[in-house]
């Protein structure tokens, strides 16, 4: 499965700044490095060291890990749900995302206008939360205005729809964001086919300049103030340091610049973490002398479904899963020991995959 992330913020935020990074990190382990795809869309490598263990052990001919596509979607203003700032278009793309990075500005520099004329990152939340709530509120209004025409044909269901769309509004109506909203699977059916700006994971990105790291400034304290409650994430990065950091090829290079920063690794890095941890995502591997590769999926995915991600025969035809644990495989040293010593389970379709299984799939269409 895919892993798309939009990254949000108002203009002179360090968007740009955080997404060229992005566009010119270099990937450590892997074949192919990061590549732009699109001017507004990349996809980078996700770091991981069990690939450099398994590619010891395999000797493939290419090592292809997990990525993560990042979508700039940028410039969201005050208005952006009633168009502003080609705000349609912005609001349309975050729709297509798995999840939202949330940057917001947490330096001073008086050469780097801020568009509300006063750097205050709870503001800025605000107003960006304002924005996609209104865009929310006008879908719900809208299907709450095509089921009322079955409401009056007397239809039950149709009536029970509105009252829990209703719920959805008046939650709106009092700033409040979608995934915060107590709600059981039936509510969340309503508004499945809606997807919802509000009801996306998010993850906040304060953008601090490089004296301010690791740990952060007053602004971002007040941040953390205001997330409280929200239980959410808050990963405070330097964009101007990632852009530093991306030039670097030499991976030696890298860990010697973060030290300087008293940083163990980059704010990419955690970013990527983050991420999959947010959206509960883990990584299970297939490796063959052809190709080692990374595989994301959902925790609690049965082996089955796993093998979907792969190709949707192995899902369909699915047989048997074979299973080796990386501490085994880099134990004994290869596939064909790691059997003769028992250490390959046979799991069938309701094998729930763990994260790090090197799993070879058995089928037949």
């Amino acid at each position: 499965m895919g892993l798309r992330c939009g990254i949000v913020g108002l203009p002179n935020v360090g968007k740009s700044t955080l997404f060229n990074a992005i566009s010119n990190n270099k990937a450590e382990v892997a074949n192919f490095p990061f590549c732009t795809i699109e001017p507004n869309v990349g996809i980078i490598n996700v770091p991981d060291e069990r690939l450099k263990i398994l590619s010891g052990l395999i000797q493939p001919e290419k090592v292809i890990p997990a990525s993560i596509e990042f979508l700039d979607i940028a410039g969201l203003v005050r208005g952006a749900s009633k168009g502003e700032g080609l705000g349609n278009k912005f609001l349309a793309n975050i729709r297509e995302v798995d999840a939202i990075i949330h940057l917001i500005r947490c330096f001073d520099d008086e050469n780097i206008a801020h568009v509300e004329g006063i750097i205050d990152p709870v503001a800025d939340k605000e107003v960006i939360d304002m924005e996609l709530q209104l865009k929310d509120l006008e879908s719900v209004n809208k299907k709450i205005s095509r089921i009322e025409k079955v409401v009056k044909s007397g239809d039950a269901l149709a009536r029970k729809k509105i009252e829990k769309l209703n719920v959805y509004k008046a939650w709106l109506e009092q700033g409040g964001n979608v995934r915060s909203m107590p709600a059981d699977a039936e509510d969340k059916e309503v508004i499945k086919d809606l997807f919802l700006l509000t009801a996306k994971q998010v993850i906040y990105v304060a953008n601090v300049d490089e004296k301010a790291l690791p740990h952060g400034n007053h602004y971002v304290e007040l941040l953390r103030e205001q997330l409280k409650n929200e239980k959410a994430e808050i990963i405070v990065i330097s964009a101007s340091l990632e852009a530093q950091i991306a030039e670097l090829e030499d991976p030696e290079e890298r860990i010697m610049f973060l030290k300087e920063y008293n940083l163990n690794e980059s704010g990419l890095d955690k970013l990527i973490r983050a991420s999959y941890a947010l959206l509960d995502l883990i990584t299970f591997f297939t490796a063959v002398p052809k190709e080692v590769r990374a595989w994301t999926i959902k925790n609690g995915w049965n082996a089955q479904k796993a093998a979907g991600v792969i190709h949707t025969d192995f899902e369909k035809g699915f047989i048997k899963a074979e299973v080796i644990k990386l501490s085994d495989l880099n134990h004994y040293g290869t596939v064909t020991a790691c059997k003769e010593a028992g250490r390959v389970s046979i799991e069938g379709k309701e094998y729930i995959v763990k994260d790090g299984d090197i799993v070879y799939f058995r089928f037949n269409v």
